[in-house]
């Protein structure tokens, strides 16, 4: 039985969506400074195709103008990215709610629905 030479704990995809996550984060962080619409943006996680050609960027909420600001500077995300990793090929970006935010806050405002009513 072959064993696998790699030293890693888990997947390629899984240590490609952290560095991802890490990087767009910072550069976030760096744009907020520069295009007020972008704010305070926490990337919740990425997700890239098995192709590794493209990645959806979750965040902890996106409103329209954030959608605009977002796709405005995602080729400078993009360049970012490339800049700071050594991938083969940078993944093109797209950015999304992250639908565990918006099923969280739907249960805790029926907890807090649920607990006026018992009151």
């Amino acid at each position: 039985m072959a064993r696998s030479s790699s030293h890693h704990p888990y997947p390629r995809s899984a240590r490609v969506n952290q560095i991802l996550r890490e990087v767009i984060s910072e550069e976030l962080l760096r744009l907020g400074d520069i295009d007020e619409r972008l704010g305070f943006l926490t990337v919740t996680g990425v997700e890239t195709t098995a192709d590794m050609r493209q990645a959806i960027v979750y965040l902890d909420s996106l409103d329209p103008s954030r959608s605009e600001a977002l796709e405005e500077r995602r080729a400078q995300i993009q360049s970012s990215v490339n800049a700071q990793t050594r991938l083969k090929r940078t993944p093109k970006l797209s950015f999304m709610a992250d639908p565990a935010i918006a099923s969280g806050n739907a249960v805790e405002d029926v907890l807090r629905r649920q607990h006026h009513d018992d009151e």
